[in-house]
């Protein structure tokens, strides 16, 4: 009588790093999507230089927060966590890069000459 087959066992680490990576390239899809789809806050260089006779300042007059700038806020933000995350749960131990290298060798015994 054949054998059942053995059980499955799951890396449940891996699952919920793999799971986080596809998370975080979803935020940085849709982060790229709703910075793509904002409108320029107008001027060239001479009106953010003071130039052009207008009165808005360096980066556009203010507007009231949007739909897509709060998207962008909340996106930047989940960026930036996501990132800290990733870079923290993807560590392998507590080592460093050099952890495995031998430093180098002692250098050999300079002989003088017997006179």
């Amino acid at each position: 009588m054949p054998q059942p087959p053995a059980p499955v066992r799951y890396n449940f680490a891996l699952m919920v790093y793999y799971l986080l990576v596809g998370l975080y390239l979803l935020i940085c899809l849709l982060l790229l999507l709703v910075v793509l789809m904002q409108q320029g806050r107008g001027g060239d260089m001479a009106s953010a230089f003071g130039g052009g006779g207008s009165s808005q300042t360096a980066f556009g007059a203010r507007a009231g927060a949007t739909v897509l700038t709060r998207a962008t806020t909340v996106l930047g933000a989940l960026f930036m966590l996501g990132a800290i995350i990733l870079g923290v749960y993807g560590q392998r131990g507590p080592g460093s890069v050099l952890s495995g290298v031998k430093g180098p060798s002692a250098p050999a015994p300079v002989q003088t000459p017997k006179k």
